[in-house]
């Protein structure tokens, strides 16, 4: 049965004009000459031109701005394997915050394929249309196959925002959250319960920023991962503990991180109450995450704690990291999205949570006041300093990478224009 939100939903899809994004034209197409200048014969010299020259694609065409957003539907947020077809109003989605937040065009592709050496195959004969892919809501273990092997063959900007994006939040929120607390990353205990596509991205984006392998406990729905198990695939085996422990209550004695990438309700007030002081917890699930807000809240006074929910502070949000990670390796014509890269982004989005919040910030979330501390780790999605602070830094981070193709002389100027 449809709730009161799901009819406004599927009202706000379907009118007036079904859908969420469609395309606009960007030169004049009045005249006979507009129309000779933007078909038959006038294309004809910038396809000649690109022939000859192909980085004179990224000079005739809109490829420098456009992303494909990529999916066979087989791991959608909240709903599971509904299908290349059902996940076109999510991919859409997508799409359209691309352009709301970064001003990046985005076409939507959704490719009926489960096999993934096909759908790498498909992915790659249509990569000349675009600047940069960002897949979408695939499932494990295949997506590591899919994000690894298109990195790797493909000359554009590739990620799979699942993992990679969510890695990306995880970890301003954990730079931030130990600042808070008052502990060095590199000492941090951490158990991350879920063993999928963002679970092993963030375990990995968590080596980058220093927090050893062996202080790493990763949990599945059997319970702990240890190399004493006979039933890990690779990407587990990576994290496989020699603790004897076997559920995640026992992991969490004495941790100072929780990170909950799985499902509802798995966590308890009383597993909380073993952590160490001022742990951080991080509860991604959604709609419900690990353990309910007001529980989480109740169970200790120096928890630290978020969501993946807009209705609750903390805030873990995709949307922070994805479009602006793509404005900036879009703008320097990088090769492709690496560590750095990634570690700009979070160290960015961190760092701008520790500024004082602008009026405009304020007035969009109906709020007097929001500082820096235990209710506010990261930046809110409709903070207009995340185009220039975020973009900036991956821009910047791809050039001192060498990844860049098109490096910036003047910074000052690059982010004056994303204002």
């Amino acid at each position: 049965m449809n709730t009161p939100l799901d009819l406004e939903a599927l009202r706000y899809h379907s009118e007036p004009r079904p859908g969420k994004i469609g395309v606009e034209s960007l030169k004049p197409s009045q005249t006979q000459h507009d129309l000779a200048l933007a078909y038959s014969p006038g294309v004809a010299a910038p396809a000649r031109a690109i022939a000859a020259c192909p980085d004179d694609v990224y000079r005739y065409t809109g490829k420098g701005n456009l992303v494909g957003v990529i999916s066979n539907g087989s791991a959608v947020l909240g709903l599971g394997h509904i299908g290349a077809l059902a996940s076109k109003p999510v991919m859409e989605g997508k799409s359209m915050l691309f352009k709301r937040f970064a001003g990046i065009d985005a076409f939507d592709i959704e490719v009926d394929e489960s096999d993934p050496e096909a759908f790498i195959r498909i992915v790659k004969a249509i990569a000349p249309t675009f600047g940069g892919i960002n897949l979408e809501d695939i499932k494990a273990p295949e997506c590591f196959l899919i994000d690894e092997r298109l990195r790797r063959e493909l000359d554009i900007p590739v990620m799979h925002d699942d993992q990679h994006g969510t890695a990306i939040i995880v970890s301003a929120a954990v730079i931030n959250g130990a600042r808070i607390a008052g502990k060095e990353i590199a000492r941090l205990r951490v158990v991350i319960n879920g063993a999928g596509a963002a679970a092993i991205a963030c375990a990995r984006m968590f080596l980058t920023l220093g927090i050893p392998r062996g202080q790493i406990v990763l949990c599945d729905s059997r319970g702990a991962v240890t190399r004493y198990r006979r039933d890990l695939n690779p990407q587990k085996e990576e994290f496989a503990t020699s603790r004897r422990i076997a559920s995640l209550a026992e992991a969490l004695q004495g941790a100072d991180l929780f990170l909950g990438v799985s499902k509802a309700d798995v966590l308890t007030t009383a597993m909380i109450r073993t952590m160490a002081d001022n742990p951080i917890v991080l509860a991604l699930a959604n709609p419900d995450p690990e353990i309910a807000y007001d529980k989480a809240m109740r169970s200790r006074p120096d928890i630290i704690f978020a969501t993946g929910r807009s209705d609750f502070p903390n805030q873990v949000n995709n949307v922070l990291g994805f479009p602006f990670l793509f404005r900036g390796a879009l703008d320097v014509r990088a090769s492709q999205i690496d560590d750095s890269m990634k570690l700009a982004a979070a160290d960015a989005l961190a760092g701008l949570a520790r500024q004082p919040v602008p009026e405009s910030v304020l007035r969009a979330y109906g709020l007097d006041r929001l500082e820096f501390g235990r209710d506010y780790l990261i930046p809110k999605p409709l903070d207009p300093r995340l185009l220039r602070t975020v973009s900036t830094a991956v821009a910047r981070a791809a050039v001192s990478s060498g990844v860049a193709r098109r490096p910036i002389d003047d910074w000052a100027a690059y982010a004056e224009g994303l204002r």
